[in-house]
């Protein structure tokens, strides 16, 4: 089954359709950091602009996977849609999609996508997408509408074996009318499995330490919370420090790549979470290589999509094409 991988990032969709026998015939990003790690762990360099590549370029192929970015949809975003630049990209996978005419797709975005400008930008991307919606017709089609069978759901990494809460929305389309059931939730992984304890603590700055003290002692969970083993802060401003607790991981987002206070401590190790740490809790598989930069590191992590759900995911589309 071929494939092609738009907006790959680091390459979280190839690691999961190759496991399950895929190829991957093209894959692009503009991202020059995100491509080397791709190069290093593919022997592609995937650095080119999708909006300047001749559809009629790109190989023929079955299945389309693209996380398109996700910053104009972005709860916490610029909230821009689709008079932003980077909004406007959904329209070169539309216009691929409609000149390569493959079997299926999945697309993945943030789950802000879903209330953007009160649902009108998913509106309009599945009106775009598909006659049919969850199994339902869409009487709201466009005209030009590319007439898919149309699956979407928000899903949370955490139901599928990935020891973080990270809610992302799934799109998926296929060109026969089939009935399409996203995968019930299977393992569970905690924090607890993948943390290093042989890492080296109280790596923290004074600053950073003490305003994870200020806060927590304010917490009105205090007495419960303070002395648990994977106790994570994260956000950390003098203003605000946000807790997770149940040994998971909040979601880790690009924003890591933009300063320390944004990568997620373990209060009680006084330390950040490594770049290590931070792969396996997307579900990347050890051995995967990423070049010591602390910024871009973190950042190229943050933009990945969570390996066990793609992979589950794709699993399940294998059996309709």
């Amino acid at each position: 089954m071929k494939f092609i991988d738009l907006f790959c990032g680091i390459g979280g969709f190839r690691i999961a359709f190759e496991e399950l026998g895929g190829e991957c015939v093209f894959s692009a990003d503009i991202d020059k950091y995100a491509c080397t790690t791709y190069k290093d762990n593919f022997g592609d360099f995937p650095l080119r602009d999708i909006t300047k590549v001749d559809e009629n370029e790109i190989p023929n192929f079955d299945i389309l996977c693209a996380g398109f970015p996700c910053q104009p949809f972005s709860i916490g975003g610029l909230r821009k849609g689709f008079e932003d630049i980077r909004g406007t990209l959904f329209f070169d996978i539309e216009r691929i999609l409609r000149a390569k005419k493959p079997k299926a797709f999945i697309l993945e975005n943030v789950k802000g996508l879903v209330n953007h400008e009160k649902g009108k930008t998913l509106e309009i991307i599945l009106n775009k997408l598909g006659s049919k919606i969850n199994g339902i017709i869409n009487s709201e089609k466009h005209d030009d509408c590319l007439n898919y069978n149309v699956f979407y759901k928000v899903v949370n990494s955490k139901t599928f074996g990935v020891p973080q809460n990270r809610e992302r929305i799934y799109i998926i389309g296929f060109e026969n009318d089939i009935n399409f059931k996203f995968p019930s939730a299977n393992k569970s992984k905690l924090l607890s499995d993948i943390i290093d304890n042989t890492q080296e603590k109280n790596t923290i700055t004074p600053i950073l330490n003490y305003n994870i003290d200020f806060h927590l002692e304010k917490h009105k969970n205090l007495d419960t919370i303070k002395d648990l083993e994977y106790l994570l802060a994260y956000e950390v401003r003098k203003s605000r420090c946000t807790f997770r607790f149940d040994n998971l991981s909040p979601t880790l987002t690009a924003k890591m790549g933009t300063g320390g206070n944004n990568i997620p401590v373990l209060v009680n190790q006084k330390r950040r979470l490594t770049v290590e740490e931070c792969l396996q809790i997307q579900g990347f598989p050890k051995g995967f290589k990423i070049k010591p930069n602390y910024h871009q590191s973190y950042k190229q992590i943050g933009n990945s999509v969570s390996v066990p759900v793609i992979r589950a995911l794709a699993k399940e589309i294998y059996k309709f094409i």
